[in-house]
């Protein structure tokens, strides 16, 4: 039986350790490795990609007349989705989606016409909405008035359909023939009040938002936004959508007292007089002169 001498065993072993130095690299501290070598960090904003996207595409037109109106505007909301794919304009120098729609004739003024914008994203913390501004045409493509931005208000219905940020514009000009709906650059800028509650009846909102308490949600360039002839379910929405953060009161059960004035809190009493009560703790209690 042959026997290897010690000193072949370890050159053996030394061959073996350097042949895996090859393997073993991902063990190496990423503290350890040169910066141009590391793995670059997930630096994924969806805002900030979408806005990046928006900056990046080609404008088709850049003033109010080279807008096809061909479609009618929805005699009811119908959802609308801006993003990867449309077409971009070039209003006042600022990029955006939009939308163009023809008035219909003989329709009675003033009408309202509503918005309703879904949030974009799984996570309320992290999602954005597309905020509309408008601005009504007449026949020769020339604006009527200043363009609109439509404040947007947040409101949680019983269905996916009363939920949402809802907003209004009221068409009553007897010359508007056309409505372009676009973001203006400070509607892309700006933010809508949100408030999550656990009254909310929506159950897949719930669940996908999965937060409390208020937020401002950011506004983005790109998301669905339902457009339209106002209806009974977005009149009411609209009507009772919560806009800002609810003025803090002393509470209900001090409003109930100052709007109904309980015995014990009398500033009336009988002189001389004994008499008994029951107070909220349960305690018997006598009044002033007993």
């Amino acid at each position: 039986m042959k026997h290897r001498s010690p000193a072949l065993a370890l050159a053996f072993a030394a061959a073996l350790l350097l042949a895996g130095c090859h393997t073993v690299k991902d063990l190496v501290p990423t503290t350890l490795v040169p910066p141009n070598l590391r793995a670059p960090e997930n630096t994924d904003d969806p805002l900030k990609q979408a806005q990046q996207h928006l900056l990046d595409a080609t404008p088709c037109c850049t003033s109010f007349a080279d807008f096809s109106y061909q479609n009618l505007l929805p005699w009811q909301p119908q959802p609308f989705t801006l993003g990867s794919g449309s077409s971009v304009a070039n209003l006042a120098g600022t990029h955006s989606y939009f939308l163009a729609f023809r008035l219909p004739e003989g329709a009675k003024l003033p009408y309202r016409v509503a918005f309703k914008s879904e949030l974009n994203g799984r996570w309320l913390k992290s999602s954005y909405l597309f905020a509309p501004t408008v601005v009504m045409l007449d026949s020769g493509f020339q604006p009527i008035g200043t363009s609109a931005d439509i404040s947007l208000c947040e409101h949680m219905g019983w269905s996916d359909a009363a939920s949402g940020a809802f907003g209004s514009y009221t068409v009553d000009n007897p010359l508007a023939r056309y409505l372009l709906v676009y973001s203006s650059a400070a509607q892309q800028s700006g933010k809508t009040y949100w408030e999550q509650s656990p009254a909310a009846f929506n159950s897949k909102a719930t669940l996908d938002m999965n937060s409390s308490g208020s937020f401002s949600v950011p506004h983005g360039p790109d998301g669905t936004i339902w457009v339209g002839m106002m209806n009974n379910t977005y009149a009411k929405a609209v009507d009772n959508a919560i806009c800002k953060k609810p003025q803090e009161g002393d509470g209900v059960l001090n409003t109930l007292r100052t709007a109904l004035p309980l015995p014990w809190n009398s500033n009336t009493s009988s002189t001389g007089t004994s008499s008994t009560g029951t107070s909220a703790g349960g305690s018997t209690t006598k009044a002033k002169g007993s």
